[in-house]
């Protein structure tokens, strides 16, 4: 066991896991390494598992377990098998923990973290010093470490990475079970993926050092020869600055981008290039075309810049790639679970349809719908306050809006007739088009900016866009 035979040809369909932690919200990075599982099984006519590393008991909770069930639905990475609850097979764990301590690579260890820490302070090689590796304690009542062997290396023949050499002297003998005889992960995953017959492990890096300890395990577990799975490390995210993704100071969480409307189509796509190319150079991809494209060998060790300007603009472009009917059915249903301005009694689907081709091109999410539609259906017009001051501020916004009212109760109900009123107006005060129909979209959708003003008029009753007018010309007058 001084090093890892490479990892034997693959002779069968693969079979992948994703194993996460319900330890906390649902992570893009996560995310991202349940994505690659599934294109390689896609890829590949494989299996794609899905197994919850539940063995945290004081960390672990059912909603962090909920929103992984949640998120890869919504991201359409349905597992072919599980899912499956490490907590529910502590059998297994308690059958290989007895065999690996009668066979002498377990340990019994009572000694406290600040023990080690203490007693290990000035060391040059940091870890457990292994005081506890000959004396003989039994396992009742103590934690249990791995004896690792002395001299050589155990190398990780990763498939992103190329092979990674990791020397035994400078490896510590680590813990595979609590004193209260509860296994770590280490050795549930390792336990399981020998169960479940694995023969990809693709993850993200920081488990790399962790790597070499499961197949010292792997190797005690089947043996010298055993043929391993092949192990891909995935690129590490970062932010802008280049530092790794954090949960304190970076959007993350996948439901973040979830609530803000983003596509599951778009993050697809997005995540799927963190760490990955497409041969043929494309960028915008759906989902056929990423299963056809995807693998390994495309995956490069660069960290992954996780650019939430370029996912927005993705999200845009899968939003026009979108037919009408289509964005009207996935914003309503997004609309549906939003905080919106609006009494769904007033809602108008036929007024919402006949604002989608004016909507589709301006948003790059589905939050952005929200301004773009509200005025619709809000019985009462609130102003936007620096809208409002702007108006205010104009000195013939007054008589324009009283010019508009006047002429728009008489004239065709049209978008170009409309259009052509205004311009009218506009030039018998000697302004442009522009600052003319200003104030008269602060009446009629309470801000200065949206969607085409003549076009959402002529969706809106005539009786509704007067009424809307004289609103405005009553505040600006008070």
């Amino acid at each position: 066991m001084n090093d890892s035979p490479a990892p034997a040809t693959l002779t069968t369909a693969p079979r992948v896991r994703f194993a996460p932690s319900p330890t906390g919200f649902f992570h893009v990075g996560s995310a991202r390494t349940a994505l690659y599982n599934w294109l390689y099984a896609e890829a590949n006519g494989g299996t794609f598992i899905l197994r919850i590393e539940d063995t945290d008991e004081e960390r672990g909770r059912q909603e962090w377990l909920d929103g992984i069930i949640e998120a890869l639905h919504w991201l359409s990475l349905e597992p072919f098998e599980g899912p499956y609850r490490q907590s529910e097979r502590q059998g297994l764990y308690e059958q290989a923990l007895s065999r690996l301590f009668e066979e002498g690579w377990l340990y019994g260890c009572n000694c406290s973290r600040d023990e080690v820490v203490e007693r290990t302070r000035h060391n040059k090689i940091p870890g457990y010093d292994g005081k506890c590796r000959d004396l003989g304690l039994p396992r009742e009542g103590n934690a249990l470490r791995f004896r690792i062997p002395t001299g050589g290396t155990t190398t990780v023949h990763d498939l992103v990475r190329g092979d990674v050499e990791f020397p035994h002297d400078a490896m510590e003998d680590f813990v595979v079970a609590k004193s209260n005889g509860n296994p770590l992960f280490i050795l549930a995953n390792v336990v399981d993926d020998i169960d479940m017959n694995m023969t990809h492990v693709i993850r993200g890096e920081d488990l790399l050092p962790s790597t070499p300890k499961g197949i010292l395990l792997w190797q005690a577990l089947e043996g010298s020869g055993a043929c391993l799975p092949a192990f891909a490390h995935l690129p590490m995210l970062v932010n802008e600055k280049r530092q790794k993704l954090s949960k304190r100071r970076d959007p993350v969480s996948l439901d973040t981008f979830r609530e803000q409307g983003f596509l599951p189509e778009a993050m697809v796509n997005y995540l799927a290039l963190l760490g990955w190319s497409d041969p043929q150079g494309r960028e915008l991809l759906s989902r056929a075309e990423l299963v056809g494209s995807f693998s390994i060998d495309r995956v490069n060790h660069a960290p992954a810049f996780f650019d939430v300007a370029k996912l927005t603009h993705m999200n845009g472009e899968h939003i026009r790639a979108l037919d009408a009917e289509r964005f009207a059915g996935v914003a309503l249903d997004w609309l549906r679970t939003a905080d919106v301005p609006w009494e769904w009694a007033d809602f108008d689907m036929g007024l919402f349809s006949g604002m989608v081709p004016l909507v589709i091109e301006r948003v790059t999410t589905l939050g952005e719908v929200v301004p773009m539609v509200d005025f619709l259906f809000t019985k009462n017009v609130v102003f936007d306050e620096d809208s409002l001051e702007r108006v205010r501020r104009e000195t013939a916004a007054a008589a324009v809006l009283r010019q508009a009212r006047s002429r728009y109760e008489t004239c065709a109900w049209s978008a170009g007739e409309l259009h052509q009123v205004t311009q009218e107006i506009a030039e018998a005060e000697g302004m442009k088009l522009g600052r003319a129909q200003a104030p008269v979209r602060v009446a009629i959708t309470g801000r200065r900016v949206g969607p085409p003003l003549f076009d959402s008029m002529a969706l809106l009753a005539r009786d509704v866009v007067l009424s809307r007018l004289d609103a405005l010309i009553a505040v600006l007058g008070s």
